[in-house]
């Protein structure tokens, strides 16, 4: 059985991803990253109850200079962060955008990939926001493992088996899976409480409800 890590905020994506893979593969550590993001205390707390749950180690990665180059709504808490319109995708992008996150993710996991002898990066895209998004898209995922076989002497191969996937498939997945609901973080803000508004919050609210699932927050 392969063994991987895997990128976890301890979203719904991410989470469900996760889980997915521990059925065909041996999940031994789990990456949250802290790049300055409003929500950086909820994903951790979030993705390390996951870890508890699922005995899968467990590693914060701070990367605050990530925050000081960005004018991101995710990481300025001055900014106001966009009420998700679905009719306004690219704007609502644009105002989260944080300057080759993703990439910069990948870069750390593949770094641990090599370094521990992990064949696999588990990472949590689906279909929907990969058309606003395109470091979540099926063109990323090729280009990072092309970038691999040249960066790396390993080879490790980043995957997402919620790719293909809609949100509604996503939340259909997680009931599936036994995945506690309650457990995740996919709000852009960090507060009390999910803010219902934000982009990562409607997608979520509508998968759920499209799905017939009432969710617990």
């Amino acid at each position: 059985m392969k063994k991987a890590v895997t990128l976890l905020s301890g979203g719904l994506d991410s989470s469900v991803a996760t889980l997915i893979a521990r059925e065909t593969c041996e999940v031994v550590q789990a990456l949250t990253f802290d790049y300055g993001q409003r929500a950086a205390l909820r994903e951790i707390n979030a993705a390390k109850a996951l870890c508890s749950r699922y005995d899968i180690a467990h590693e914060v990665i701070e990367l605050p200079w990530l925050a000081l180059i960005s004018r991101s709504a995710l990481t300025d808490k001055k900014a106001a962060l966009p009420i998700y319109d679905a009719n306004k995708g690219k704007e609502s992008a644009a105002a989260v955008w944080v300057p080759n996150r993703n990439a910069v993710f990948a870069a750390v996991a593949g770094a641990h990939a090599e370094a521990k002898g992990l064949e696999l990066i588990i990472a949590g895209f689906n279909a929907e926001e990969a058309r606003t998004f395109p470091d979540n898209s099926s063109g990323f995922i090729e280009s990072v493992n092309a970038l691999f076989s040249y960066s790396t002497l390993s080879r490790p191969t980043i995957m997402s088996p919620t790719r293909d996937m809609t949100k509604q498939e996503i939340a259909r997945e997680a009931i599936r899976l036994g995945l506690s609901t309650g457990l995740l973080w996919s709000c852009y803000d960090g507060g009390e409480r999910p803010c219902g508004t934000c982009e990562s919050c409607a997608r979520s609210a509508a998968a759920f409800k499209a799905a017939g699932i009432a969710r617990t927050i």
